[in-house]
């Protein structure tokens, strides 16, 4: 093995073959993916978690889990309450697993 410090050429590296492996990356990827959009979106409309709180009538707990990139309980009913309150839309698309690593294509991003 060649050395990088390039984190995705590390990661492939160390995935290898193991499927179940490539499975939670990607899982982590969606995650932590779908949080950043909560958090970003909250913060473009200049929002408070608390002012989003008010506007979907949930809890202040349930906003904070859902910003946290390990969690895993992203719900479509809660997604498209937030998207709404932000004057958003949801967008869900099904695209072919790319040959390289999941983690490293942006088509497979949500």
């Amino acid at each position: 093995m060649k050395k990088t410090t390039d984190a995705l050429e590390i990661m492939k590296d160390m995935i290898g073959d193991d499927a179940e492996l490539r499975e939670m990356c990607e899982q982590a990827r969606i995650n932590a993916h779908v949080a950043q959009l909560i958090y970003d979106a909250g913060t473009e409309a200049g929002l408070s978690q608390k002012e989003l709180v008010e506007m979907i009538n949930t809890t202040q707990s349930v906003i904070s889990r859902l910003e946290d990139a390990d969690y895993e309980g992203h719900s479509l009913s809660m997604l498209s309450r937030i998207a709404q309150a932000l004057n958003r839309e949801v967008k869900i698309d099904l695209v072919p697993i790319a040959s390289d690593l999941a983690v490293n294509s942006p088509s497979s991003q949500m």
